[in-house]
């Protein structure tokens, strides 16, 4: 069993990439090739947004959208300890100080009533992340922002496809930002990622900090970086796109069939409470890709352990959160006490577009069998 099916993926879109592919190989534009804005346009056309530029890695887009916004030394930005390291890591890169804010137990995206307690007179961006494939509360989050006169960097590594209030993923912001990793909802066959906005001045300034710096060759009017997108994958993405609205319907499809299932089984709940298994509540007026369908059970090892016994790949995501991680320790923001329990429990169960019937029932018999759910059910 796959944890993440890539190989049935390829099955559907092969012929596409290969022409895609040889396509490129025949014009040998392989930097900035015509592949690349044509992937732009369709991008920004899809989060409904006016620039989309692309990126070598969803991590190099988070670095450009800050170095846009002349984010610095000294400076404060907001965001979430319950991350992948990439979004404090690209904070720290420049020298600027991550402030962590605990998460919502429901959604584990970070807490709006949480923020303004953490605004200063240095905080310079707040970045929320869409953890699991699930957008933040963004109108909450925007609306504090805006008091402030705060600009807000969306990091949607993990929900590009999602939609919250009717609006895609990457464009709830004054800047998004988003991974194609592979193992992304939309992945690319390396690394990749994207910015977008609809602020002509700041999609200007994006594209020339990918290209370090330069407005026109050998023109370098600010500091940037290669973080160019290589053409042969934004040939693959192109390929990719043509399916990818139906993997969205599919990953909603099967996140709500895991929910149902375990549901069924008698003990699994979407709130807090005594159930051994606490499964992902996605909030009214959000659509979620599930990035991942992630869980809380109690003795975490002991599930992962009776699970692989039956060739069933699990994840955590994530065991520390960000400001337990030894590079953080000492920025004297250890009050979060919800994302050091969630991390604690939390683990990920196989998740994609090409899961069978059959497959799920597999793993949430197995999920129930080791959690007990049947036995409580029936007691």
């Amino acid at each position: 069993m796959q944890f993440i099916d890539l190989k049935s993926q390829y099955r559907l879109v092969e012929e596409s990439v290969k022409a895609r592919i040889e396509t490129v190989m025949r014009h040998g534009q392989f930097i900035m090739g015509p592949e690349v804005q044509e992937l732009e346009e369709r991008l920004a056309e899809f989060v409904g947004v006016r620039h989309c530029i692309t990126m070598s890695s969803g991590t190099d887009a988070l670095l450009a959208a800050m170095m846009a916004l002349e984010i610095g030394r000294g400076d404060e930005v907001i965001t979430t300890p319950f991350t992948f390291i990439a979004t404090g890591e690209m904070i720290a890169l420049l020298g600027a100080r991550p402030v962590f804010v605990d998460i919502d137990p429901v959604t584990y995206n970070i807490n709006p009533e949480r923020l303004e307690d953490a605004i200063t007179g240095r905080t310079r961006a707040i970045m929320p992340v869409a953890l699991y494939g699930q957008c933040a509360d963004m109108d909450a989050v925007n609306a504090i922002a805006s008091r402030h006169r705060i600009p807000v960097i969306e990091d949607a590594a993990q929900s590009f496809g999602a939609s919250y209030q009717g609006r895609r993923s990457g464009g709830l912001s004054l800047i998004g930002c988003t991974s194609f990793f592979p193992a992304k909802p939309l992945g690319a066959y390396g690394d990749g990622g994207a910015c977008f906005t609809h602020d002509d001045g700041l999609a200007k300034t994006l594209g020339e900090i990918r290209n370090h710096g330069q407005d026109r060759r050998y023109h370098h009017l600010r500091l940037g970086f290669n973080g160019r997108l290589d053409t042969l994958q934004a040939a693959i993405l192109l390929a990719k796109m043509d399916i990818f609205p139906d993997e969205v319907v599919a990953r909603s499809k099967w996140g709500a069939r895991y929910t149902e299932l375990l549901n069924q089984r008698g003990a699994a709940t979407t709130e807090a409470g005594d159930s051994p298994v606490l499964t992902p509540s996605i909030r009214p007026g959000n659509l979620s890709v599930y990035a991942q369908y992630t869980i809380q059970v109690p003795n975490r090892d002991d599930v992962v352990a009776k699970l692989q016994q039956q060739g069933i790949p699990t994840a955590v995501h994530y065991p520390v959160p960000l400001n337990e991680q030894p590079i953080f320790q000492g920025l004297g923001h250890g009050n979060t006490p919800i994302s050091a329990a969630v991390a604690k429990r939390v683990m990920s169960l196989p998740m994609h577009p090409y899961l069978s019937d059959s497959e799920q029932i597999q793993i949430v018999d197995a999920v129930a069998e080791a959690t007990n759910l049947s036995s409580q059910k029936n007691s």
